[in-house]
């Protein structure tokens, strides 16, 4: 079993391979799309801005690979922080259009109208609470807490996509689950035994 970590010039890949090392879980850094198309598991990445990530991604030549793997179905991949957020449709916080993969869109904090000055971003230890039957956090149903940073959140369309919640301001989505589609917008990376819990779930996660 290797979990292929998608490198595009995005996003934090030594960290999330260094935690698989640690749990003896092989990695590899897909850069073509070959790699994407024999994977048996993918993580997308990301961080900062949902244009830039974008961009970069639609440029790196494994766009198409990677929707074409999604279409099928039969590959689980999880997005990360701005990864879990580009597999909307779209996103308040620029231009581009996402992957679309999960039907909802990504808004600003301030537009839910409930932050009464709390700071933005959105940065440090939250309590996660997940969805009964939430695959991505077997053995986290109790007093999971992981590490987020941003000033967006996934809005989904469907409200059987969300897999799981925190609330800042407000119950937001934290984490989504379409078919084998798997999105975390905190950075399980950086979230100590709860994060690496979340890393080996989806390490052995089955189609």
């Amino acid at each position: 079993m290797t979990v292929t970590i998608v490198s595009y010039g995005v996003g934090n890949i030594g960290a999330l391979a260094t935690m698989y090392k640690r749990m003896s879980i092989a990695t590899r850094f897909a850069t073509t799309p070959a790699e994407i198309e024999d994977a048996s598991h993918i993580i997308l990445p990301g961080v900062g801005g949902f244009d830039d990530a974008m961009n970069r991604l639609n440029a790196s030549g494994m766009r198409e690979a990677l929707d074409a793997v999604a279409a099928r179905g039969r590959t689980p991949i999880l997005g990360i922080c701005v990864g879990m957020q580009m597999l909307a449709e779209s996103s308040e916080e620029g231009q581009a259009r996402g992957l679309a993969w999960v039907p909802g869109r990504v808004r600003h904090f301030e537009s839910t109208g409930r932050m009464d000055g709390l700071p933005l971003p959105h940065m440090g230890w939250n309590d996660v609470a997940p969805l009964p039957a939430a695959p991505l956090f077997a053995g986290l149903e109790q007093d999971a807490r992981f590490y987020f940073l941003h000033s967006f959140h996934f809005e989904c369309q469907d409200a059987a996509d969300v897999a799981a919640e925190a609330d800042y301001g407000g119950r937001f989505t934290a984490s989504v689950r379409r078919g084998c589609i798997y999105g975390m917008q905190g950075h399980p990376e950086k979230s100590h035994h709860w994060g690496a819990a979340l890393l080996r779930n989806f390490s052995q996660l089955e189609a």
